[in-house]
């Protein structure tokens, strides 16, 4: 009788992390606002923008999201033009389209509508060669929450300087 090969035996894998390098953060939009929720989205880029993207010629300050006939857009972000372009290089202050699923962009625009929610860019990072935002669900904070979240952050700032200390 004749041998049997063993079997192989196939082991799940876990999804691999996936590494991604941060292009641009919005550090006024953790101030102003308190994050909810936070969602990947793609974005539509034309010509030489990602060229701009992976220079790092992004700035995501003061930019928000809109819904617009079932679409979620990127409005108010400035990349920059790319130095190299031609004649053909893209308009810095264009709105650009968020890709997202009709299922997510359903269950942002409710909440937007019914909890006075905005979506506020707080990341643009390059994952696996593509450009990616990730998209917070904020509520404003007020003048008073503020004031209160930077009293927290130099009672935690103190507080490692003295534990460095010893």
């Amino acid at each position: 009788m004749a041998k049997q090969p063993a079997t192989k035996k196939v082991q799940a894998t876990a999804v691999t992390h996936v590494p991604i390098k941060v292009i641009s953060v919005n550090r006024q939009a953790y101030h102003d606002y308190e994050v909810e929720q936070t969602i990947e989205a793609g974005i539509e880029l034309v010509g030489t923008e990602i060229k701009s993207i992976r220079d790092g010629h992004v700035q995501l300050r003061g930019s928000y999201a809109l819904a617009r006939q079932g679409e979620i857009w990127l409005e108010n972000a400035n990349i920059a033009r790319y130095e190299h372009g031609n004649r053909y290089n893209h308009e810095p202050m264009r709105n650009r389209k968020l890709l997202l699923h009709r299922k997510e962009i359903n269950q942002l625009l409710l909440k937007v509508q019914t909890k006075g929610m905005t979506l506020i860019p707080l990341k643009l990072y390059l994952k696996r060669g593509k450009a990616k935002i990730e998209l917070g669900l904020c509520r404003g904070k007020k003048l008073y929450d503020k004031r209160e979240s930077i009293a927290k952050r130099d009672a935690q700032r103190d507080i490692e300087r003295i534990v460095r200390g010893r």
